[in-house]
């Protein structure tokens, strides 16, 4: 049986950006094999876990996900394949950034001082 993949252009596009990353580093290898499963196995990440674990101005990588779901308080970077509107907003609001997983593959493709939460 032939494996398809994903349909949705921009989620194949991040997939190539991050398995050309994940070449070079072990890091984005490691979030390449969580990106590139199938879609019910994809992570949902809520924000109070978020906020429970990340520390205050660092970056965090979600191969999947990010909900809405609870409140961050600190200023905090995430990186992720695709946020709720609720999770833009809280992000924004608490004075952090919703990023798209190209952008820091752009940024820092070594993958140094990044945390992966799933």
């Amino acid at each position: 049986m032939k494996r398809t993949g994903p349909t949705n252009l921009f989620l194949r596009m991040e997939i190539r950006r991050i398995k050309k990353a994940a070449k070079g580093s072990a890091f984005w290898k490691a979030v390449f094999k969580e990106v590139n499963k199938s879609r019910r196995l994809v992570h949902e990440v809520n924000l109070s876990k978020i906020a429970r674990y990340a520390k205050p101005d660092s970056i965090v990588v979600v191969p999947g996900r990010v909900l809405g779901a609870g409140t961050i308080n600190s200023p905090i970077t995430i990186a992720a394949l695709s946020f709720s509107k609720s999770a833009q907003k809280k992000i924004v609001q608490a004075g952090g950034r919703a990023l798209p997983l190209s952008e820091v593959v752009r940024v820092n493709p070594s993958g140094s001082g990044l945390v992966i939460l799933k």
